[in-house]
C-alpha cells in the first residue's frame, strides 16, 4: 500500500473566548470536531463548506501554525504537533501555503527575488546552488520573467501576485501545498489561468494540492477528492464525479442548488419539517448538527448523531437518510 501523504486523524480544535462575566466559565467554540482525513501522494484533496465551517481551522492545523486540542496531524508518517521546533522547521521543506490574498501575504517592502527565496533562507536551504537561479528558474515556472526578480509587489496584477506566491511556495520542492482560497480575491477570467498554472506544476513537480474553497467549480476542475464540512465536520466526502453529480447529504445538495446557472433547475418541493427549527439542551449534542436547517429531518435526527459511514465504493455520508437522498438527488 502507499504510504499516506497526510493524514489526520480524530483531530478537535477548541477556542476559549475571552469571559463575559467574572464569575462564568469562559465560552468554547468548537472549530473542528473529530476529523479525520487522508491523502494520497498525487492526489488532491478539495475541502468545501460555507464560512466559519472550519476550513481555515483546518489548513492552519495541517501547516502546525496551530495544534489540535486533541488528535494528531501526521504528514509522512510524523505527528507535527509532537515535533520540537528544531524538527518541525526541518519537516516545512515538504508542505507550504499559498495564502488567501495576494496582497497581503506579500511584503511590499522587498523584492520578488527576496520574496520567492524567503523560505531557503528559514530553512537554511540556500547552500549548494546560486539561490538566484533558484529563484529565476521557479519564477519562470509560473509564467513570470527573469526581469521580475527586481521588482516589487505593486507593480504586478492580482493574478501575477499569486504566481509569485505560488512560485515562493515550490522553491522548497514540497510534496504538499495547502492551498488556502488561493484564487478567491482574483478576477474570474484571472482565475482559470491561475488554476490551469497549479495544475500544470501539479505535473511537472509532483506536488500534491489540499485545496480549501467554498466555490465548488474551483473544487470540480482541481481535486480527485473532495471532503464537504459542516460545524466542523466532515458531512460528506468521495470523488467530484460521485459526490457532485449526485450528492447525498442535504447540506451538500444545498450548496449545489446556490450555485449560480444561465437556466435555474426547478427547485424541489419542501415539506414541512417535523422538528423546531432550533435545538437547544442537552439533547443539542447527540443531534445531527444539520437537523435544524434540514427539510427532511425526522425524530431520528434528534436522537442520535450519524457518524461518517460509506454508502458505496469511494463515497461517505453522514445521514440517517443517505440512502433515500442519494436515490432522490438529479445529477449535476
Amino acid at each position: 500500500m502507499t504510504t499516506p501523504l497526510l493524514q489526520l486523524q480524530e483531530v478537535t480544535r477548541t477556542y476559549v473566548l475571552p469571559r463575559e462575566r467574572l464569575w462564568r466559565a469562559p465560552a468554547q467554540v468548537h472549530a473542528l470536531r473529530g476529523v479525520s482525513l487522508q491523502m494520497s501522494p498525487g492526489r488532491n484533496l478539495g475541502v468545501v463548506g460555507e464560512s466559519g465551517s472550519g476550513k481555515s481551522t483546518l489548513a492552519r492545523l495541517v501547516m502546525a501554525l496551530e495544534s489540535p486540542t486533541s488528535g494528531s496531524v501526521q504528514l509522512l508518517c510524523q505527528s507535527l504537533n509532537a515535533l520540537d521546533p528544531a524538527a518541525l522547521r526541518r519537516a516545512r521543506r515538504d508542505f507550504q501555503m499559498v495564502f488567501q490574498d495576494p496582497y497581503g501575504s506579500l511584503d511590499p517592502r522587498q523584492t520578488v527575488e527576496t520574496i520567492v527565496s524567503e523560505p531557503l533562507l528559514a530553512l537554511n536551504l540556500e547552500a549548494g546552488r546560486d539561490q538566484r537561479a533558484m529563484a529565476r528558474d521557479v519564477l519562470l515556472s509560473v509564467g513570470l520573467r527573469e526581469t521580475d526578480l527586481g521588482k516589487y509587489p505593486h507593480e504586478f496584477s492580482g493574478g501575477q501576485r499569486q504566481r509569485v506566491a505560488i512560485a515562493r511556495a515550490l522553491m522548497t520542492r514540497p510534496k504538499l501545498i495547502v492551498a488556502d482560497e488561493p484564487v478567491s480575491a482574483l478576477d474570474v477570467s484571472v482565475q482559470a489561468q491561475v488554476l490551469n498554472l497549479m495544475q500544470d506544476l501539479s505535473q511537472e513537480f509532483g506536488v500534491t494540492y489540499l485545496f480549501i474553497s467554498h466555490d465548488l467549480a474551483v473544487i470540480d476542475h482541481l481535486c480527485d477528492e473532495v471532503a464537504v464540512i459542516y460545524q466542523g465536520r466532515i458531512v460528506e466526502q468521495g470523488s467530484p464525479a460521485s459526490l457532485f453529480r449526485q450528492a447525498a447529504h442535504p447540506y451538500t445538495q444545498a450548496l449545489l442548488a446556490a450555485v449560480p446557472r444561465l437556466t435555474p433547475a426547478p427547485r424541489p418541493a419542501r415539506r414541512a419539517s417535523p422538528v423546531p427549527t432550533r435545538l437547544k439542551g442537552p439533547s443539542a449534542a447527540d443531534a445531527c448538527p444539520y437537523a435544524s436547517r434540514c427539510a427532511h429531518a425526522q425524530a431520528l435526527c434528534l436522537e442520535r448523531r450519524p457518524e461518517l459511514a460509506p454508502l458505496d465504493a469511494g463515497h461517505q455520508v453522514a445521514c440517517h437518510l443517505a440512502v433515500d437522498l442519494a436515490a432522490a438527488a438529479v445529477p449535476q
